[in-house]
C-alpha cells in the first residue's frame, strides 16, 4: 500500500513538472512572439522609432490609418514563430501529428486569440476614442495577455495534446496496480 501512495506521489511530481518546464518554455516562446507581435504593430503603425510613445512627437507609420490591419499582420508574423518555437522546443516531448494538421490547428486557435486582442484594440480605438500610442500598446498588452491564457490551456488540450514521448508519469519499474508483485530476490543476493 506504501508503494502505491508513493507511487502516485511520483506521478503527481512528474506531471506538476511537466506542467511547471511547459510554462516556462512558453513564457519564452511567448515573449519573444510578444516582442514581434508588438515591435511589429509599433513600426506598422507609429513608425521606426517610440518617441511618439512619450508624447514628444507625432509619429506615422505606413498603416496608421489602419490599426486593426497592423495588429493582424503583426500578430500572424508572431503566430507563426510561435508555432515553430512550441513545436519544436516547448512541447517537443510529446508525441506530433502531422505537420499540416498540427499548424492548421495551432492558426485556428490563434486566430481566436487574434479575435480577442484586435477586439480590444477596437474597443479601445473606436468605442473609447483612445488613439495615442501609449493606449494603443497598454490595450494590446491587456488583448495579448487574454489571448495568451487562451492560447496555453488551448495547445495543451488540442494542438500539441499527443502523449508525452518520454513520459515522467510513469514511475520506473512499476507493477500494475491491480497485480502482485513477483517474488524476486534482490539483485546481488544469492
Amino acid at each position: 500500500m506504501l508503494t502505491k501512495g508513493l507511487a502516485l506521489l511520483d506521478r503527481a511530481r512528474g506531471a506538476l513538472d511537466v506542467l511547471v518546464r511547459e510554462m516556462l518554455k512558453f513564457g519564452v516562446v511567448g515573449a519573444v512572439a510578444f516582442v514581434i507581435d508588438l515591435g511589429g504593430y509599433n513600426i506598422l503603425v507609429f513608425g521606426p522609432h517610440l518617441l511618439g510613445m512619450f508624447g514628444q512627437q507625432n509619429t506615422v507609420g505606413v498603416l496608421h490609418d489602419k490599426p486593426l490591419t497592423a495588429r493582424i499582420i503583426s500578430a500572424t508574423v508572431a503566430t507563426l514563430v510561435a508555432w515553430v518555437g512550441n513545436r519544436l522546443w516547448t512541447f517537443r516531448h510529446r508525441g506530433h501529428r502531422q505537420a499540416s494538421h498540427e499548424l492548421a490547428l495551432f492558426v485556428f486557435f490563434n486566430v481566436v486569440a487574434m479575435v480577442i486582442s484586435v477586439a480590444c484594440l477596437g474597443a479601445s480605438r473606436y468605442v473609447f476614442g483612445l488613439h495615442s500610442q501609449f493606449a494603443d500598446n497598454v490595450t494590446n498588452i491587456f488583448g495579448i495577455g487574454l489571448g495568451t491564457l487562451f492560447r496555453f490551456w488551448s495547445y495543451r488540450k488540442f494542438v500539441f495534446a499527443a502523449d508525452l514521448v518520454d513520459s515522467p508519469l510513469e514511475p520506473a519499474n512499476q507493477e500494475p496496480a491491480n497485480q502482485e508483485p513477483a517474488n524476486q530476490e534482490p539483485a546481488g543476493k544469492n
